[in-house]
C-alpha cells in the first residue's frame, strides 16, 4: 500500500465523521413537543395566532403548507398553555428536524383532537419522518366535545432513522380552517440500532484500523 493510498484512505475515514458530526450539531435534540417555547413575549398571543409557513416562532419547529393557529386560551390544551390547530385557512402542518442515530428505532408519542368549531366529523392528520412511512391519523369530533373538553386522545408512530438527523412531520388533511388540533410530542428510543446499520457505521473506522495494521507489519518487515 502507498503511503498516497494511506492518505486518502485516512481522509476519507476522517471526512465520514466529521460530516456525520456535523450533521448531529446542526440539528441538536428533539425540544419543545408542547409548544410552549415560542418567541412570543408572555401574553402576547391572547387566544391563538396564525402563523404562515416558514415560521420558525414556535422554538424547534418550521411550519409548513398552509399555515397554523397557535392555540393559547381559545380552547384547552392537552399539555400545558398551548396547542396547534394544524390548519389555518388550508391544510398546514409543523416539522422538526433532530439529532438521531443511523438504524436507532424511534417512537413518536403525540396527542389528537380536532377544531370543535366546525362540527361533528373526522379531522385527519398525517405523520411522517425521514425515510420513513407515511401514517394518517384520524381523530372523531363528537357530540360531547368542545372547546373545554377537547377529547384529547394519545396515538404513536414509528420510524427507523435513516442518518444522523431525522425531520418529523406533522401535517393536516382538512384543507378549511377547522383541522386536527396537535400537542405533547415526545420522542424516545427503541430497542437498539440494526446490526446492518452498525455495520455501517463501523465500516469507516474498520477500515482506519486495517491501514494502521498494514503500516504496522510494513515496519516489522522493513526492520
Amino acid at each position: 500500500m502507498t503511503l498516497r493510498t494511506i492518505k486518502n484512505t485516512l481522509l476519507a475515514a476522517t471526512c465520514v465523521a466529521a460530516c456525520t458530526c456535523a450533521a448531529s450539531a446542526n440539528a441538536g435534540a428533539f425540544q419543545n413537543g408542547s409548544f410552549e417555547q415560542s418567541s412570543f413575549a408572555p401574553g402576547a398571543v391572547g387566544n391563538f395566532a396564525t402563523l404562515a409557513a416558514g415560521s420558525t416562532a414556535i422554538t424547534g419547529w418550521t411550519v409548513t403548507g398552509g399555515g397554523i393557529d397557535y392555540i393559547n386560551t381559545y380552547w384547552n390544551a392537552a399539555d400545558g398553555a398551548y396547542s396547534l390547530d394544524l390548519s389555518a385557512l388550508s391544510a398546514g402542518g409543523v416539522e422538526q428536524t433532530f439529532d438521531t442515530v443511523l438504524g436507532q428505532a424511534y417512537l413518536v408519542d403525540f396527542f389528537l383532537a380536532g377544531n370543535p368549531d366546525g362540527g361533528l366529523g373526522v379531522r385527519s392528520e398525517v405523520t411522517s419522518a425521514t425515510g420513513g412511512l407515511n401514517q394518517t391519523n384520524l381523530f372523531v369530533v363528537a357530540g360531547g366535545n368542545t372547546r373545554a373538553n377537547m377529547g384529547w386522545t394519545q396515538y404513536s408512530y414509528s420510524f427507523t432513522a435513516t442518518g444522523a438527523s431525522t425531520t418529523l412531520s406533522f401535517a393536516s388533511n382538512e384543507n378549511n380552517p377547522y383541522g386536527p388540533a396537535l400537542d405533547k410530542v415526545s420522542v424516545t428510543t427503541a430497542g437498539v440500532p440494526e446490526p446492518a446499520s452498525w455495520a455501517l457505521m463501523m465500516v469507516g473506522f474498520g477500515g482506519l484500523g486495517a491501514v494502521l495494521r498494514s503500516r504496522r507489519r510494513a515496519a516489522v518487515l522493513g526492520a
